[in-house]
């Protein structure tokens, strides 16, 4: 149970970026062989580290250093791939691994406690760290995420990578595919997840070993990686005073393989040249890869690791660039572009076809506390909660909006596909608004998702002015649904949504992805300042008006239950666990 009180809501720093090698075996690998896997139908699974020293760097300002080592799993042979998934939010999370037998993919299930939640492999890699004196001074265990940002570690490996690019922490995810395909090597990193490491200037020996219940499982040898580890000391007054593109190489290299592994200045992810502590804007959801600005109002979760190797990412930082995997390069990012909106309006009768269509559910809210609206309104106290609003499928929701010249508001249509992607049919489905505010400035469908608090008899007590969204995939709810895209097009909200003068503008929600949308300014959050103290309940209402066409609109209310207290201006929440998940 979670008791918060009189706290302001607030989007968290940019956070962390798993630092990425690119990888070939002339690169100077230094690895550890796997003996034979147990069983012959799994892969073949080696650690390896991709350098036998790294320097790395404790700011005065932010003490202690992040233990990104250069340390990667490889897999040969089969991709090592896993199932994590809930029956439902009763139900402990369990995982599978998928082996072979005869050519044909069979489930393996695994020990239970292997996983307790969906942020990756507990305790996988172990870290021991010893000074000149080979005292140790160092010892922790971190968590592994198969997604990791990664790249090949052989050219005729395949040339990018099946599975998603992260490792979801929504504490309501149902389901989630990680895996590590053959050829390519995950950094064993736990990035934004995991605390520095509080080692003064000098120079050390980290060893890093997988834990025995890991090699025992996977058929992993007991072989552990040796690096020499230089931490050097530096301010971010004199990072900010160095001019000169000698000194600006150096920063953004030197802190490229870590990135914003901490909270880091929005315009220099990765601690680019000109390090000046400046707040950071909102950041994304963890399953975005979105940067900190794109989805202002989404979250509230921290940014993911973007999955870009350490070398391009210097670049990035050193001046704006593109990213992406093309003809001639393979970064590793995997982010497909948007879909395009239709060059005009529909034509001929509207329809609703019988093909496979969107099913449309909302998560419990979560994140809730309460804000005195000091900044806002003085005197008022306001519920802040996050809300997501979901696609199980088995059909993309695609929505297009079109402006008729010199109309405030764009004439939306939802649009359905055949098993081959032809599209079949259309049908009108509301509006699109522009939204001018600041850090928002794009297009909102409206009427996708209503909130609103409810008594303890379910009757209505406040509603929320926000019910309209520009529809991201932040968030990967459940990708063990089928037709699930493990590589959504529209991550963040700089693919989509529009600017101020287009002419017409298509918003996606992917299946087995959902978009977290943050309420918590006033007109969005509840206000509770004339609310009685008591027992309520958050409603998250997806496809409130039934504009939206469906596999199943009986299961679009999801609802989380809340205790209000306190006295004006001192007003608290508490918020009970719902089944299993007791995360707020």
């Amino acid at each position: 149970m979670t008791r918060t009180r009189n706290i302001r809501p607030r989007r968290p720093l940019l956070a962390g970026t798993t630092a990425v090698a690119a990888m070939a075996v002339t690169a100077g690998l230094v690895a550890a062989t796997a003996e034979p896997a147990k069983a012959a139908t799994g892969p073949k699974l080696s650690l390896i580290a991709a350098t036998t020293s790294i320097t790395l760097t404790s700011w005065k300002e932010e003490p202690g250093v992040y233990l990104d080592l250069g340390t990667y799993l490889t897999a040969e042979g089969r991709p090592l791939e896993l199932k994590v998934t809930r029956k439902s939010y009763k139900d402990p999370v369990t995982i599978t691994q998928t082996v072979y037998e005869g050519g044909k993919a069979k489930a393996k299930v695994l020990p239970k406690g292997t996983v307790k939640d969906f942020s990756g492999l507990r305790d996988f890699a172990e870290i021991t760290v010893t000074d000149k004196a080979g005292k140790k001074v160092l010892s922790r265990s971190e968590d592994f995420c198969p997604n990791n940002a990664s790249g090949r570690v052989r050219p005729d490996a395949p040339a990018t990578s099946k599975y998603p690019e992260s490792c979801p922490t929504n504490p309501f995810t149902l389901g989630s595919v990680w895996g590590v395909e053959k050829g390519w090597a995950a950094n064993t990193y736990a990035g934004s997840y995991t605390d520095p490491a509080m080692l003064a200037a000098g120079t050390y020996t980290a060893k890093v070993r997988v834990a025995k219940k890991y090699r025992d499982l996977f058929g992993i040898a007991d072989k552990p990686a040796t690096v020499k580890v230089t931490v050097r000391e530096r301010s971010y007054e004199d990072e900010q005073s160095a001019t000169g593109p000698a000194s600006r190489s150096s920063a953004s290299g030197e802190h490229a393989g870590h990135g914003a592994a901490h909270p880091a200045p929005t315009a220099h992810t990765g601690h680019g040249p000109g390090h000046a502590p400046t707040p950071a804007q909102a950041a994304a959801p963890v399953t975005s890869g979105a940067g900190p600005s794109y989805n202002v109002g989404h979250g509230p979760l921290k940014a993911a690791p973007p999955a870009l190797p350490w070398a391009l990412k210097k670049q990035q930082a050193a001046r704006s660039m593109r990213v992406g995997d093309t003809s001639s390069q393979t970064d590793g990012s995997r982010k497909a572009p948007a879909l395009q909106p239709l060059s005009k309006r529909p034509a001929g009768k509207p329809s609703v076809p019988d093909v496979p269509k969107p099913d449309l559910r909302s998560l419990p809210a979560y994140g809730i506390v309460v804000s005195d609206g000091e900044k806002d309104i003085p005197g008022k106290d306001h519920l802040a909660f996050s809300a997501n609003v979901w696609n199980a499928g088995p059909a993309q929701l695609v929505v297009d909006g079109f402006r008729s010249p010199g109309k405030a508001k764009m004439d939306a249509y939802q649009y359905f596909y055949d098993a081959k992607g032809k599209q079949v049919g259309y049908t009108p489905t509301g509006t699109m608004e522009w939204d001018p505010r600041p850090g928002h400035m794009h297009w909102h469908f409206t009427d996708f998702a209503s909130y609103r608090l409810l008594k303890a008899d379910k009757k209505e007590a406040v509603r929320s002015g926000k019910e309209a969204f520009c529809l991201a995939n932040t968030d990967a709810v459940d990708y063990t649904v089928k037709n699930a895209n493990w590589h959504p097009f529209n991550t963040d909200l700089a693919t989509a949504c529009g600017e101020e003068n287009s002419i017409s503008v298509r918003e996606v929600l992917d299946v087995g992805s959902g978009d977290t949308y943050s309420q918590d300014l006033p007109g969005q959050s509840f206000d509770i300042t004339e609310v009685p103290n008591g027992t309520y309940y958050i409603q998250v209402l997806a496809n409130p008006e039934k504009r939206l066409k469906e596999t199943n609109v009986d299961n679009n209310s999801a609802l989380r239950k809340i205790v209000l207290g306190g006295k004006p201006g001192k007003r608290t929440v508490t918020v009970p666990a719902h089944d299993l998940v007791n995360k707020n």
